[in-house]
């Protein structure tokens, strides 16, 4: 039986708040911003630009930044390591709850 046992979530509803405490720390919270707010302007430049290859720097600004937030701030590992697609999810969401306010930024 392995040392660490995964959870598993039945909703997106229901992993979203184990997400955020995984991302309790400010810095790493605000690294995943800049990578997603990067991605977003590397995918606009892309597709005004036509420039496609662009495309291949999205992975590198997105998890790149969220990579360093968790293991050098957060000091754990991402969740994108088990649950891959709830925590690209999650990335989306909590950046939208930050810019409205309904977590801290």
């Amino acid at each position: 039986m392995p040392a660490e046992s995964v959870q598993r979530f039945q909703s997106f509803a229901e992993f979203y708040p184990y997400y955020l405490q995984e991302h309790s720390n400010d810095t790493c919270r605000r690294l995943h911003y800049v990578g997603s707010l990067l991605v977003l302007c590397i995918l606009g430049y892309t597709l005004a630009s036509q420039q496609w290859l662009w495309l291949l720097a999205i992975p590198f600004a997105g998890y790149g930044f969220a990579w360093v937030g968790h293991f050098v701030f957060e000091k754990n590992k991402p969740a994108t390591f088990k649950y891959p697609l709830y925590s690209f999810m999650g990335d989306w969401v909590m950046l939208k709850d930050a810019l409205t306010g309904r977590i801290r930024f």
